[in-house]
């Protein structure tokens, strides 16, 4: 995938999505921005052979409770890849750098715990223009990536 276009990615190299379960779990945080990523997340998940049905979407406060809920959607439904999406501006504290190292290292953690694979759709931005450009702006949308990357490693999972 270009890293220029966040949207671009050639769709007869992705693998058909038909027989895959997908969760997301989605930060009501900063919403204009994860709802804009979940939207594009679905869309390329069904463009590429994904079932409505087989796509669980659940909402968590924030971006530091996406890990918890992640974890709950590994546990209590049968999925073959999770998307974790949030957003996280940089503010005037700290507060900023122990999210985001929290919920990096949080989806590392599921990742090596469970069999499920956790896609990490997180914005880390500085300014709020920089996440409105990666989540369907100029730059494309991070969510498009995220549900291609969900799709092949659903696919490495089979292996």
């Amino acid at each position: 995938m270009a890293s220029t276009d966040l949207s671009a990615f050639d769709k007869a190299a992705i693998p058909n999505a038909c027989s895959f379960r997908f969760g997301i779990v989605v930060s009501e945080w900063n919403s204009e921005i994860t709802h804009n990523l979940k939207k594009a997340a679905i869309e390329t998940l069904l463009e590429c052979g994904a079932k409505e049905e087989h796509i669980i979407s659940w909402n968590v406060p924030g971006s530091f409770e996406l890990v918890y809920g992640c974890k709950k959607m590994i546990e209590t439904q049968s999925l073959d890849a999770v998307i974790a999406i949030g957003n996280v501006i940089q503010g005037e504290t700290k507060h900023f750098d122990f999210v985001c190292e929290g919920v990096t290292q949080g989806i590392i953690d599921l990742n090596v715990a469970y069999d499920t694979p956790v896609i990490f759709c997180v914005l880390t931005d500085h300014t709020l223009q920089q996440s409105i450009d990666r989540s369907g702006g100029k730059l494309g949308n991070k969510g498009v990536e995220c549900a291609i990357a969900a799709i092949k490693m659903a696919a490495l999972k089979q292996l």
